[in-house]
């Protein structure tokens, strides 16, 4: 497995990359044994902070006070939730033992410690102790900001003590640059910032030693992040996510650098495109990018250098992005539930969030905030609420067409994929969703992406997930529109072509059977009709159609009608009878399965349609009950 890797992520890479890779290579053995020790790094005699945080969070809401005193009580009770996993209940009274920096919830397995060089942790192909992302995600510390705001807001003199405790455990446990902690640009920076927050918010409260702690991390990090930063094939939010923890550590140092400045925000225009839309062609990574990027205007702002206006339209236009497409939102491309500012719950409506928390930045209207919204409180309210725009809305730069409006009596929204695989050479979190439609009525999911559920221990449920069979569009003979060359690789791409309004093709099969895939929506006032052509030829061809999982089904010759809790909800009329309908099982592709977060995975009715498609097209009629 790790040759095929290596020859696939050759294969993605051009030549100057390969340079890169040989050269950081080099760079990473001259740094074993060189470079670690927290005596390399001490600490300063101000401890670092972040300017405006600690303002804006005291002016914070009853929801918002009381949304952080759940999250602190949460982790003083010794009870830690991500990624579809609870932790196993720790006691009150030790709660941060030092192997907890190691341990695998799904596996109960420990990651290599401090007698491990990070950069020689195999975390990518060894999974007998699952998957890194669960170790990871503990490992951001994010969930000590609640700490740190319920110490602010309440005083509360055991978030304190937790607090202290938890940084002396990390400090212990996690030298530089030794352990899985260490292991990745990204978390290192995810964890400065966390860091730099719990300074900004409960620094005058802390312990000199905890405050020295701090400093020593930061400093460490300082060091770490721009020796081995995210380049070519990988510069995509984890390099966003590098560049904010040098810039915001910068600032907080007292010397804003521009260097680092200017590049993050050359990467926010090469990452948010024109359109407001994400080039990783997935909503979630867009809005944690953006979400980086908005706490380091903030900061900036708050210091008296503020980010460009260039920079403020370029978000003003994600969250315009994020508000036409309506809520719920389609679930379109990867999403591991990254975040910056949380405090620590299942947030489906995080990207409206994140665009709530532009629009309060900036003073414009937008999607009002959910009750003890975080960001909110940080970034502000926005000016008025937005309404989503009624019609036809196409996203031309990021691909991607949104209709809104009535279908026999019901608001509904439709969504339609006409964009590019993903972003860079490898496309790393994009899916073989090329053509596929959601469709939600009265903000309830009908027709709809099957999500993410797992990354690196996913396996073959990975690539279900990702592949186009499991998408509402059509597939040939079980081949993906492009080939899978890893779990965050792809090859052969296919490429979109936005032919006009509800109109497009794609080239995915040209290569394998010498057919180019055309689709066309036609909107009526109770439904709307899909026409699928093969151009080129005649294939036998599957149509799939994946179900929320609360609907259920019933085929009646070639229809197949659905409905929810027993009240009708959509009828799907095929060109023919060759239709059928499975829900779950026991392998990926033996029926529907729906994702509705990171982790967790139902079952769900996943309708097909099998039957020849040509140059003449075949129609399939979704039509809306009253």
């Amino acid at each position: 497995m790790r040759l095929g890797w290596y020859i696939n992520r050759l294969r993605s890479m051009e030549p100057a990359e390969v340079v890169h890779r040989l050269g950081e290579a080099v760079k990473q053995r001259a740094s074993k044994g060189r470079h670690e020790g927290w005596a390399r790094y001490p600490a300063r005699q101000t401890l670092p902070t972040l300017p405006g945080l600690r303002d804006r969070l005291a002016d914070a809401d009853e929801a918002t006070r009381a949304a952080i005193a759940a999250a602190a009580a949460k982790t003083l009770a010794g009870r830690f939730s991500a990624l579809g996993r609870d932790w196993p209940a720790r006691n009150p009274a030790e709660l941060f033992p030092a192997t907890l920096w190691r341990f695998d919830p799904v596996t109960s397995g420990a990651w290599p410690g401090p007698e491990a060089y990070a950069l020689e942790i195999d975390f990518r192909h060894d999974g007998s102790r699952g998957d890194i992302k669960y170790v990871w995600e503990l490992n951001r510390l994010q969930w000590l900001v609640p700490l740190a705001a319920d110490l602010l807001l309440n005083d509360n003199a055991r978030a304190l003590a937790a607090i202290e405790a938890a940084i002396a455990s990390w400090h212990a446990a996690n030298p530089p640059f030794r352990g899985v902690g260490w292991a990745s640009g990204i978390e290192v920076a995810l964890r400065a910032i966390s860091l730099l927050v719990v300074a900004s918010l409960a620094g005058d409260s802390l312990s000199p030693g905890a405050r020295r702690m701090i400093s020593e991390i930061l400093a460490a990090s300082r060091f770490w992040l721009p020796r081995f930063p995210s380049r070519f094939s990988s510069a995509n939010n984890h390099l966003v996510a590098e560049l904010a923890g040098e810039y915001l550590i910068g600032l907080a140092y007292g010397a804003e650098p521009p260097a680092t400045r200017a590049t993050l925000i050359a990467e926010i225009n090469k990452q948010i495109l024109a359109d407001g839309s994400g080039a990783e062609q997935t909503q979630t990574y867009a809005a944690f990018s953006v979400e980086l990027a908005l706490l380091c205007a903030f900061a900036a702002r708050a210091a008296g250098v503020p980010f460009p206006e260039s920079f403020n339209k370029r978000i003003s236009a994600f969250a315009g992005f994020i508000d036409s497409l309506g809520e719920p939102a389609p679930a379109l491309g990867d999403d591991d539930e990254g975040r910056v500012l949380t405090l620590g719950v299942s947030e489906p409506g995080y990207a409206r969030s994140i665009a709530g928390a532009i629009a309060g930045f900036l003073g414009a209207p937008g999607i009002a905030p959910a009750p003890g919204d975080l960001r909110s409180a940080i970034f502000g309210q926005p000016s008025a609420v937005s309404t989503p725009p009624e019609g036809l809305t196409t996203f031309s730069d990021g691909g991607l067409t949104m209709w809104r409006g009535p279908l026999n009596g019901h608001s509904a929204t439709l969504s339609f994929d006409h964009g590019p695989l993903g972003y860079l050479s490898i496309a790393a979190h994009g899916h073989a969703d090329a053509l596929s439609v959601t469709l939600a009525l009265d903000g309830q999911p009908v027709l709809v992406d099957p999500g993410t559920y797992l990354y690196g221990s996913g396996g073959a449920w990975r690539d279900w997930f990702r592949g186009t069979a499991a998408h509402n569009t059509l597939t040939l003979y079980g081949h993906n529109q492009s080939r899978i060359s890893g779990a965050f690789n792809w090859a052969d791409k296919a490429r979109p072509l936005w032919l006009g309004p509800l109109r497009a093709s794609h080239d995915g099969y040209a290569k394998a059977f010498g057919v180019t895939h055309e689709r066309r929506i036609a909107l009526a006032p109770d439904g709307f009709a899909i026409t699928d052509k093969l151009n080129g030829g005649t294939e036998e061809a599957e149509l799939a159609f994946q179900l929320a999982p609360d609907l259920d089904t019933r085929i009646d010759g070639d229809t197949v009608r659905v409905q929810r809790a027993g009240v009708p909800v959509l009828t799907l009329r095929f060109p023919s009878p060759a239709i059928a309908v499975a829900r779950g099982g026991d392998s990926p592709g033996s029926g529907g399965w729906v994702a509705p977060r990171f982790g967790e995975k139902l079952p769900a009715d996943r309708i097909v349609w099998r039957g020849n498609v040509g140059p003449d097209g075949v129609v399939t009629s979704v039509g809306v009950a009253k």
